[in-house]
């Protein structure tokens, strides 16, 4: 009976298919998807990605290579890696919506960082000292110093908030690149050096418990500047695509395994984590690996968005969840230490569910619900930030 239930977790492909694909249409001969990069076809892409990343982040709590063998349950071994190409989609319609609604808004500066800075950092906080407290209810043994660290955010207590400390970073560099310059070659040059500077500091600092503690923080950056110069070029990229559809969408289709392929070994042969091997030229080692992955994200992010040109989706599913893409993001991460084999390898769970199907089912159920309660939470005291202004 083990052996059946254990595979129950394989109908999450079945069921993720559904979920991506109920109500899509897909263009005729000829015929394009004009809202491939609208709003809502952002949102349910984005929906779908956040769904994927509590895969990734529950594949690594269960059949990680990394973990002890005798926690190792199979099933989602396919998210394991790939964390990074799921984060690279939200980078990339994170910068070309900043710069869409820079061109469309007038004043689009005013009250910028009130609205797109000020929500990323209630969230951080919140669900980090919501960490903090099951922290200590879960009995974790802390110095006086690790909570001060946790509090003040300057440690993430939420394992999984490294993104929103990237992204301010992100909004100021956008701010910084086109409140200042008219010429739009400028600051797009401006916005993709900067960047490069956050992608440079990352690669140079060793593992450590602060902030720019691994790769995972850097490693999909470069697509938020991709969605900007997308953005900037739309017309002219979308219609040279159209004219070579099909070229465009083999090759990034069939370039993905060969270059997820190609940075596995690298990341083997190189390894982010030559520090640890007392090894010389650690920083071009990343950098070695760094690109790799680039070029296998790339891959990726590319055809999801081609593929968008000739095939529209979006169901209420979709749009629930793209609604809720921060909040989820931010809190399912807590359900997945309360009932993995450990707590954040601090402390023991409350109860460690075996089977993967009923664990990611409770995940996501806990991380839904938790995640609507906080964005009411969320909105409430951004409402009255508002009012008093």
């Amino acid at each position: 009976m083990n052996a059946i239930t254990d595979k129950l977790i394989f109908l999450i492909y079945p069921i993720l298919f559904v979920s991506l694909f109920f109500e899509a249409k897909i263009s005729k001969k000829n015929e394009w998807n004009e809202e491939a990069f609208s709003l809502s076809q952002m949102k349910a892409i984005q929906g779908f990605a956040a769904v994927c990343i509590m895969l990734h982040h529950i594949a690594q709590k269960t059949c990680a290579p990394w973990i002890n063998k005798m926690y190792i349950r199979h099933g989602l071994d396919v998210f394991v890696p790939i964390g990074y190409w799921l984060v690279g989609i939200f980078l990339f319609c994170s910068g070309y919506g900043l710069y869409v609604s820079y061109k469309k808004k007038e004043n689009y500066f005013k009250g910028y960082f009130k609205r797109r800075v000020l929500p990323l950092i209630l969230a951080f906080y919140s669900t980090g000292w919501l960490f903090l407290l099951v922290r200590f209810l879960m009995k974790q043994r802390m110095q006086r110093q690790d909570v001060i660290w946790f509090a003040t955010g300057l440690k993430l207590s939420n394992p999984n908030a490294w993104f929103v400390i990237a992204m301010p970073y992100l909004y100021l560099v956008f701010y910084l690149s086109f409140r200042f310059c008219k010429n739009q070659k400028i600051s797009i040059i401006i916005l993709c050096t900067l960047t490069l500077a956050y992608i440079i500091l990352g690669t140079c600092i060793n593992h450590n418990d602060f902030w720019m503690k691994g790769e995972w923080w850097y490693n999909s950056i470069h697509f938020f500047p991709i969605g900007v110069i997308f953005a900037a070029n739309e017309e002219k990229i979308t219609a040279h695509i159209k004219k070579f559809y099909i070229l465009y969408f083999l090759l990034t289709l069939l370039l993905i395994l060969p270059l997820y392929a190609l940075s596995e070994w690298t990341q083997a042969a190189f390894s982010y984590y030559g520090e640890m091997w007392h090894a010389d030229h650690v920083v071009l080692r990343r950098w070695v690996c760094l690109i790799s992955q680039m070029l296998a994200s790339c891959s990726f992010v590319f055809f999801v968005f081609i593929a968008g040109m000739k095939i529209k989706i979006g169901n209420r599913f979709l749009a629930f969840m793209g609604g809720l893409t921060l909040e989820f993001y931010l809190i399912h991460g807590l359900f997945i230490e309360l009932f993995g084999f450990n707590f954040i390898d601090v402390a023991k769970s409350i109860y460690y569910i075996k089977n993967v199907a009923l664990f990611t089912a409770v995940v996501f159920i806990l991380g839904l619900l938790s995640a609507v309660v906080l964005q009411k939470f969320h909105n409430f005291l951004l409402h009255g930030v508002k009012k008093r202004n």
